[in-house]
């Protein structure tokens, strides 16, 4: 199921601002136009001040490392073609040279008549870091929710696993879930520990599916509530 459209951008962009800085962001892609949106978050993870570029494919392709160019021009192709999600894990080079590790987890969008018109999603910039300050503040924030710790530590690992991540960026993507979605971090880290479970080997087989049910999993706590 494709998150929708309307009154999710001010959602996204107010929840990741709020959260760590150039660490992670949200990107839109329109199929008919072939339009890129882009977060401030993600302008500065390529290097860019926001509002300077106009993100295009050319730029997006250009962005990638040397090494990972040829896979992820096809990939994007593929994803033009077959309109499908694009979800990986790469290298990009930004506007001041230095290699960034990204994650980017999307999905499908539709219009109002449930046509399915782009893919969105997040990017999550994985870059090993040696700042103690950062991982003091995200055990903080663990600490303060101790009571859900065993299945948000759970989903972490679930998340390291999945998308080879270290635990610093597993929970700065639960995190900024949670943000947009207006969500207790332990009520999500639940249902998303459940869904990877029910997957089970398909999680390995195909990690499009677990992007899927992690961009979704709000919807179905939801139901459950109700």
């Amino acid at each position: 199921m494709a998150w929708e459209l309307n009154g999710q951008t001010a959602a996204v962009e107010e929840a990741l601002a709020g959260g760590t800085p150039q660490r992670a962001g949200w990107f839109r892609f329109y199929f008919e136009d072939q339009r890129w949106e882009w977060s401030d978050q993600v302008h500065r993870i390529h290097g860019y001040e926001p509002g300077t570029v106009t993100p295009t494919t050319e730029l997006v392709i250009a962005h990638k490392h040397p090494a990972d160019r040829d896979r992820l021009a096809a990939s994007i192709n593929d994803m033009i073609e077959h309109r499908q999600p694009f979800s990986t894990r790469h290298r990009i080079v930004d506007a001041r040279g230095n290699t960034r590790d990204v994650v980017v987890v999307g999905d499908q969008f539709c219009d109002d008549d449930g046509d399915v018109i782009g893919t969105h999603g997040f990017y999550v910039d994985v870059t090993p870091s040696s700042t103690r300050r950062r991982e003091e503040n995200i055990s903080a924030k663990v600490a303060e929710i101790a009571e859900r710790r065993g299945a948000i530590d759970r989903t972490k690992g679930m998340l390291m696993l999945v998308y080879g991540v270290d635990e610093m960026a597993a929970f700065n993507l639960l995190r900024s879930l949670s943000q947009v979605r207006n969500m207790k971090l332990g009520v999500l880290a639940e249902q998303i520990a459940k869904d990877f479970s029910e997957l089970g080997q398909e999680v390995i087989a195909s990690r499009s599916r677990f992007d899927q049910r992690l961009l979704t999993a709000h919807l179905r706590v939801s139901a459950s509530d109700g």
